[in-house]
């Protein structure tokens, strides 16, 4: 008993670092999340464009992940999901002020 629970507390504190956020990149990702929904809700976005751009979300999910993979996130990881985000951002204006329009 006391080695499965020795084992739980060294298996959470080793992997602390993995769960780590990136609040800057959080933010981000939800405030694109929220952009997303209004052009949804405002009939902005078709259900393709919705779709894409969710994509895009998971993505840049994915690069945030392999970034802190090895419980650090560096310098180059880091402009690297800069990079990646401000593309999602800017395929999102993109798509929510082209002249399709969900009817």
């Amino acid at each position: 008993m006391k080695k499965s629970m020795l084992f739980a507390v060294l298996a959470s504190v080793a992997t602390a670092p993995l769960l780590a956020g990136t609040p800057h990149m959080d933010a981000r990702e939800a405030n694109q999340r929220a952009r997303i929904q209004a052009g949804v809700a405002g009939g902005e976005l078709t259900r393709p464009e919705t779709r894409r751009l969710a994509a895009g979300q998971v993505h840049l999910h994915r690069v945030e992940t392999r970034a802190k993979a090895d419980g650090e996130v560096t310098k180059r990881e880091r402009a690297w999901m800069q990079h990646e985000a401000n593309q999602q951002s800017r395929r999102i204006h993109r798509q929510k002020h082209d002249a399709q329009h969900r009817n």
